[in-house]
């Protein structure tokens, strides 16, 4: 019986597949685009580890949007000239994230500022998978410019960042850490 090796050495050229077999540059736009999604799921599983059990309503909502994101990737990892997944990101997924933004700010009530990216070690988390998932939209947007993708994964991603907002409020809410306002006068 052999090993499973976790390397195939097809991409030490600088190359890598997507599915249906085209090759492309690692640095596309494309494999940017779905890399930043999977450096947003990375971060997510260390958010997960990160909450207490005051807040396992927000580890139901992470657990989905990492299995969410592995559908995302998934679409943006096939050839252009494919047609879609069977599954893919739908404007239900839209509607999900739309639900939960709703019910974790609600508790949190309306901001009067911004606030510093911080608080508690669950709020501070969410808030670095906020600020990738940002730049995951923006580098979806750039691929949007140059290979048309559907409109559902463009609206979801956008939600997604401000969800993990929400969260990041929420978790601090709930862990009684109050928001900090930037001080502009420093």
């Amino acid at each position: 019986m052999g090993t499973t090796r976790l390397y195939t050495r097809t991409g030490d050229r600088g190359e890598t597949g997507l599915a249906g077999g085209l090759r492309v540059a690692k640095e596309s736009p494309r494999i940017r685009a779905y890399g930043t999604l999977d450096e947003v799921g990375a971060h997510l599983g260390w958010v997960e580890g990160e909450l207490p059990e005051a807040l396992a309503d927000a580890r139901t909502v992470i657990h989905r949007l990492e299995h969410e994101l592995f559908v995302a990737q998934a679409e943006l990892a096939r050839a252009p000239h494919l047609p879609p997944p069977e599954h893919r990101i739908e404007s239900r997924h839209v509607a999900a994230l739309e639900a939960d933004i709703d019910r974790f700010s609600e508790p949190v009530g309306p901001l009067k500022s911004f606030v510093l990216e911080r608080g508690s070690r669950p709020a501070a988390a969410l808030h670095i998978a906020r600020t990738v998932s940002r730049r995951a939209e923006r580098e979806l947007w750039a691929l949007q410019r140059i290979e048309p993708i559907r409109p559902e994964i463009l609206v979801w991603v956008n939600r997604l960042s401000d969800l993990l907002f929400a969260l990041a409020l929420y978790a601090n809410l709930r862990l009684g850490v109050p928001e900090e306002p930037p001080d502009y006068t420093v």
